[in-house]
């Protein structure tokens, strides 16, 4: 089975996926175009163009399935080259664009919206990363839906739904549980997501300005880093320093060094403002980590309440207890294994298969 692969904003995670897709479902000829995770508004406005003419003639040829992600003007890019109309295709959802936080640095337009919206509906299945994506889509498709002014059809939202489904992005790593380690102090504690605005660094500095200063830690702040970043990684940074918790700063781009960085911690720590899978903190714990994460977003769906927190003030006090435990040797990393590639490869596998086939 030959299957087309469009990633139009291959950010590290959706690159992941796709490269993991290749690896480890062999079974499938794979074809893939990407473009760079930049320039966000015309990315996404832009892709069906620019594939739409440059790459015209790859996407002519002989294909069973096109797996697009939801970045994808597919509606368009479908009109430019209608041998793509013909194709049975499938969306996957990493995000959506009616789940982030409402600050300055959201991208106010209501073009990303429409476009997903389009693509959506053009698409023959819709498949989301997690629980929470696929409801925060479908009730914000919902509400923006409410507001337009007229001519909008009945029923948008019923439609979606029915050929919309759940899978997650597998998690790559299979480590030792936490309590089969040596746990000496200091504590090993990894905050391993984007130095953006909508990972909370606020939130990370408050809690660590709230911790005892007497706690045996040392704090890897290891995620990928932009040209601009959030005033709070400056302040982080020198009140790790004055404490002495200070470990690893700055992104691992080596793979290898990234997953020894994993292994050799203890704990794991979001304080995201949105996750739409958490795909960072799965691996960690994948790696032997216990996870701390908000009581919210995507993590209810991986994580029991021992690791989750509903506010700041028990962020501070789980956090603190975490590190005790860890100290006296007390902890137990949750079993991840049912987000794996082994488990969730097949499940991908049949997926492909069976949406191919429609293609006759």
């Amino acid at each position: 089975m030959k299957i087309l692969l469009l990633s139009p904003y291959d950010a590290a995670s959706h690159a992941s996926w796709r490269t993991g897709l290749c690896q480890q479902l062999p079974q499938f000829d794979w074809t893939c175009l990407t473009l760079p995770a930049r320039f966000f508004t015309w990315r996404i406005r832009g892709n069906s163009l620019t594939w739409g003419l440059e790459q015209r003639q790859l996407l002519e040829q002989d294909y069973d399935l096109l797996l697009a992600t939801s970045m994808t003007d597919l509606a368009t890019l479908r009109g430019l080259v209608p041998a793509l109309a013909r194709l049975p295709t499938l969306l996957y959802f990493h995000e959506n664009q009616f789940a982030y936080p409402k600050t300055a640095h959201q991208h106010s337009s209501v073009e990303p919206q429409m476009v997903s919206l389009y693509s959506a509906l053009c698409a023959d299945g819709l498949i989301f990363n997690s629980q929470y994506n696929r409801g925060t889509f479908l009730q914000g498709l919902a509400d923006l839906l409410r507001r337009l002014p007229d001519g909008v059809p009945s029923g948008v939202v019923d439609l979606l739904t029915v050929k919309s489904r759940v899978l997650p992005v597998p998690v790559h790593g299979s480590g030792l549980p936490s309590s089969q380690r040596s746990i000496a102090p200091p504590v090993q504690v990894v905050w391993n997501h984007r130095w953006e605005y909508d990972k909370g660094p606020e939130q990370l500095l408050a809690a660590l300005q709230q911790l005892p200063a007497h706690l045996p830690l040392q704090v890897h702040v290891i995620g990928q880093r932009f040209r601009s970043e959030p005033a709070e990684f400056p302040r982080i940074k020198a009140l790790l320093s004055e404490r002495g918790w200070l470990g690893d700063w700055g992104y691992l781009a080596d793979e290898v060094a990234y997953a020894q960085r994993l292994a050799d911690s203890h704990l794991v720590l979001s304080t995201a403002h949105h996750d739409f899978q958490g795909l960072a903190v799965l691996e960690a714990v994948a790696a032997g980590c216990v996870p701390l994460v908000p009581d919210r977003l995507a993590y209810p769906e991986w994580f029991g309440p021992a690791y989750r927190y509903a506010d700041p003030s028990e962020l501070v006090a789980k956090l603190t207890g975490w590190v005790d435990a860890c100290v006296s040797g007390r902890i137990y990393a949750p079993d991840v294994s049912t987000w794996s590639w082994s488990n969730l490869g097949p499940q991908y596998a049949a997926l492909f298969t069976e949406f191919g086939n429609r293609g006759g």
